[in-house]
């Protein structure tokens, strides 16, 4: 049933938690719609500047007016959470804040939508915690390894370590023309907000670099345990993602038991973006209950 809300903000739905992971204390930042309709959680990719709130802006008043209470988590090292060097997984880090977070919001059981690290923390999240998985929703990502199609780092990845290294407006244009299919749909308001978001916390953009020395593969390849995800798994790719290849895509399709994919033409690799509307309605479509 579709309800009459008001408008939702940043601001408005904006909230702080402190977590423990490890035995070490946390401020993480999340965005909570309210509400007590079945709860979605929207994870953001790892872009210098990504923020819960800026991955997923086009899609939250579609998801929270069909009755579907949003919560969007900014990962540790990104936005207004706290600033983290993960030497280990940051797929699995991921993974265990989001368990922490609902554990304090007494959320039982989510359904999850990841785009690209997003997505590589929603199957680590089903991996470990099988049983608070309701459904999953996965764009650009989602398992680590080579494509067998293209080199290896994709030029968009390349794009993203180096404006790591240099946050620059140059340097994020460059990055964004690759992100999607279509530059032109990019503002300059975007680009602008982007990089306040990038340049708000530099400590976020230093310990990203930091911890891909530390460990360079921490997004880790879970290709032979995609099986075990029982839980029902709607893939959407771009066909012309430049940061992750159609190919790894195909993998997850095959991998996991219980898995569709739809394949958006003219989309790079932020799909819920560049296609929202018809994203929101394939979302909510394979959301619904069966």
């Amino acid at each position: 049933m579709i309800q009459s809300i008001p408008a939702l903000t940043d601001e408005q739905t904006s909230r702080f938690m402190q977590i423990s992971l490890n035995g070490d204390p946390y401020r993480v930042h999340f965005n909570d719609t309210g509400g007590d309709g079945p709860v979605v959680v929207m994870l953001h990719g790892s872009g210098p500047g990504a923020t819960g709130w800026a991955n997923f802006h086009r899609n939250i008043e579609a998801v929270s007016r069909a009755g579907y209470r949003v919560v969007l988590m900014d990962c540790l090292g990104w936005g207004k959470s706290d600033p983290i060097i993960s030497t280990g997984s940051r797929s699995q880090l991921n993974a265990d804040t989001l368990c922490a977070l609902l554990d304090g919001l007494q959320i039982a059981s989510a359904h999850l939508i990841g785009n690209s690290m997003g997505a590589h923390s929603a199957v680590a999240f089903a991996l470990a915690y099988p049983q608070r998985i309701n459904k999953l929703i996965l764009m650009g990502g989602g398992t680590g390894g080579a494509s067998l199609l293209v080199p290896m780092p994709t030029e968009g990845i390349r794009c993203l370590n180096a404006l790591y290294r240099e946050p620059t407006i140059d340097n994020l244009k460059r990055m964004m023309d690759i992100f999607v299919y279509d530059p032109g749909s990019l503002t300059e308001e975007l680009l602008r907000s982007r990089l306040a978001n990038m340049l708000g916390n530099r400590a976020h953009l230093s310990n990203f670099v930091a911890s891909l020395q530390a460990n360079p593969k921490q997004f880790p390849d879970q290709g032979s345990r995609l099986n075990e995800i029982i839980a029902p798994t709607l893939i959407v790719w771009g066909r012309e993602d430049r940061f992750v290849p159609l190919d790894l895509g195909l993998r997850l399709m095959a991998g996991i038991q219980k898995a569709e994919m739809h394949i958006f033409n003219g989309c790079g690799h932020w799909a819920q973006w560049e296609h929202a509307s018809k994203f929101n309605g394939l979302a909510l479509s394979f959301l619904a209950p069966s």
